[in-house]
């Protein structure tokens, strides 16, 4: 199989229909962010951490789930979607990092050791292809548990920064105003 085919060089995209659209739809923006994001996440592995690494190996598993549904405008309940199983999972594991914290009382800044700052940076990312999801969904319907997904995982994604920081002896720094 060959990589390249030459169908983008006009500035167009196959959907998994086969409907061309630009590559600057809010469709094809929104699942490159998720795109994006999983690629960072990708670069912070392995953290030192094998059950941190566990859990980034299988978002990175749903979020090439959150881009097939988004690459599906024609989706149904046998093709491949975000559920409400994968938020609740997600929900699950920011509960079992968030007691090892201390809680919040201020903003932090994010960064830390170099595992935590990418976390927090694709924390970021995941917010931008959250707002991208949004976008969409103001132009066409699409799966709301792909939208809810990518809320919660920014915030797992903040937890598991703050959490390899503390691990790392790492202290968090809060903005001074």
């Amino acid at each position: 199989m060959k990589i390249y085919t030459g169908r983008g060089d006009e500035g167009m995209t196959d959907l998994q229909n086969m409907d061309r659209v630009a590559k600057t739809s809010a469709r094809i923006e929104a699942y490159g962010t998720v795109d994006e994001t999983n690629a960072l996440v990708g670069s912070v592995r392995p953290t030192g951490y094998d059950d941190l690494d566990e859990q980034l190996a299988g978002i990175q598993n749903h979020l090439h789930i959150v881009q097939a549904d988004f690459a599906n405008p024609e989706a149904d309940d046998e093709d491949t979607r975000v559920r409400e199983e994968h938020v609740e999972q997600v929900e699950v594991w920011i509960d079992s990092y968030d007691e090892e914290l201390d809680p919040l009382q201020s903003f932090i800044l994010p960064g830390g050791s170099e595992a935590g700052a990418k976390l927090h940076h694709a924390r970021a990312v995941c917010r931008r292809a959250e707002r991208r999801a949004v976008t969409l969904a103001n132009e066409e319907p699409i799966n709301e548990h792909a939208v809810v997904y990518l809320n919660r995982l920014s915030d797992a994604l903040f937890v598991f920064g703050r959490a390899v920081n503390k691990r790392d002896g790492v202290r968090e720094e809060n903005p001074s105003y």
